[in-house]
């Protein structure tokens, strides 16, 4: 990711053929040490289709895996969830409103509306994982898609060589 970007934006502004966007997000995973860590990535691979019909060509990427439910979730304001790892392989979108996440070694990033966060620590040291809450004085509104099996039959990083994520 570079300086000054905003998770969930398109790094261009997909006009060139030759040029397909990538699409900015947070990422957290199980290092390994065991412990929760976040990284800044880049959603990349996207190529030229249409939806069908009439519709236009426009930038796809197809995401693998089965989504198993989507949820939406409000975060009151001053929600805490202590100690805990994600629950399942899962997207988070904020729709509104503002929430942090807080790892083991430290790390803290705060999240808001449009922006991305792939959650992925399990597996973690002694099951602690991350903390996470809703900050500000409106409720977090979050868009969350889950997916299917046990984190061990998973690729550890869906999108390529993890070495490409800065932490």
């Amino acid at each position: 990711m570079k300086p000054g970007q905003t998770l969930g934006v398109a790094t261009n502004d997909g006009r060139a053929p030759a040029t397909p966007p990538s699409l900015t997000f947070m990422a957290l995973r199980a290092d390994s040490s065991g412990r929760s860590a976040l990284a800044f990535d880049e959603l990349s691979g996207f190529s030229s289709g249409s939806l069908g019909g009439g519709s236009a060509a426009l930038w796809l990427r197809r995401f693998g895996g089965a989504p198993t439910e989507a949820w939406f979730t409000v975060l009151p304001v001053g929600w805490v969830g202590e100690w805990h790892e994600s629950p399942a392989r899962q997207w988070v979108l904020a729709l509104s409103g503002r929430w942090w996440i807080e790892t083991a070694a430290g790390q803290r990033i705060e999240m808001g509306p449009g922006e991305l966060h792939w959650g992925q620590d399990v597996g973690t040291d002694g099951r602690r994982g991350h903390r996470s809450g809703q900050t500000g004085d409106a409720p977090c509104v979050q868009l969350m898609i889950r997916y299917t099996g046990p984190a061990a039959d998973q690729p550890s990083w869906p999108f390529g060589d993890p070495s490409r994520a800065e932490s």
